[in-house]
């Protein structure tokens, strides 16, 4: 699974990595590769519907208002989809 980030949209997609015997190991089919990019656009163009048609889970990140600590993300997830 990877995570894909654009913009406030986030979402988890579904790919396999190959790992073989010498060569370029590990990689990513070419299919793979551009269903990555596929919710890339459709995350950075604010298409939800479209990403989650591609990604296993889509998400919102809403920044989260701190009490001034410091310390952890500053992004929380809300599954939107």
């Amino acid at each position: 699974m990877k995570f894909v980030r654009d913009g406030t949209f986030a979402a988890d997609v579904n790919i396999e990595i190959v790992e073989e015997e010498g060569g370029w190991a590990p990689y990513l089919s070419l299919e793979d590769a551009y269903k990555l990019d596929d919710v890339r656009d459709a995350l950075c163009a604010g298409d939800v519907e479209r990403a989650s048609r591609l990604a296993a889970r889509v998400y919102r990140l809403t920044p989260v208002e701190g009490s001034g600590e410091t310390t952890g993300s500053t992004d929380r997830l809300n599954r939107i989809v």
